[in-house]
């Protein structure tokens, strides 16, 4: 997990993807990639999962591949085959977890208050998704997290927009936002792979302050 949570710092922002359909992966990597951003996330939300997760890994074979919406060892061994460097789960699935830990498969389950914080860092793990970041509280929320947790790292994820992402990343425990504001599924449909670009363009932008 200490090279994914490297990987992420330095990404700052996670495009979380809902594949309307396989063959959008490959322009919509590129896109990405075009735009600064060498990461993504794709989520187990449609059938196109797999053969997207397996095209991104293939086309780009250095790119910060994730796994999203992982329920079950099922799925897991689904999102390894294809080629994830990591998963990410909704919520602290203990049995989930292990089996994650077991394989040495990074995970970020899904966290939002102290006692769910305390199951993931009985489990061994200090890197969490912060989920759902916006409407559990945002910034000042999470900023009470950190003050107990400081040991633990989080991604936050969840309606986080351009407008406020450079509050999250200006704390300190956070390694980088999840979001899908540049990859929206009605966009990806519609072929507008020219605004994915411009919009990664001005996340990678914010990124690039100093934080």
């Amino acid at each position: 997990m200490a090279v994914i949570s490297d990987r992420l710092r330095r990404v700052g922002v996670v495009p979380v993807v809902e594949l309307p359909e396989a063959e959008l992966a490959i322009p919509l990597a590129d896109a990405l990639v075009a735009g600064g951003l060498s990461c993504v996330e794709i989520t187990f939300r449609t059938p196109a999962a797999q053969a997207g997760l397996e095209a991104v890994r293939q086309a780009y074979p250095d790119m910060l591949l994730g796994a999203g919406t992982v329920f079950d060892e099922e799925q897991l061994s689904v999102a390894v085959s294809a080629g994830a460097d990591f998963v990410v789960s909704p919520g602290t699935n203990p049995e989930l977890v292990e089996a994650c830990l077991a394989r040495d498969i990074p995970i970020l389950p899904g966290v939002c208050t102290p006692s769910e914080i305390e199951v993931a860092r009985g489990l061994g793990l200090n890197t969490v998704k912060f989920f759902p970041a916006e409407p559990i509280g945002g910034v000042p929320f999470l900023r009470a997290l950190c003050g107990p947790y400081r040991e633990v790292s989080f991604v936050p994820t969840g309606s986080i927009t351009a407008s406020v992402l450079p509050d999250y990343l200006a704390l300190p425990q956070v390694l980088a936002c999840g979001g899908s504001w540049m990859v929206k599924p009605e966009m990806l449909r519609a072929g507008e792979f020219d605004r994915v670009r411009s919009l990664a363009e001005e996340a990678t932008a914010i990124v690039g302050r100093p934080r």
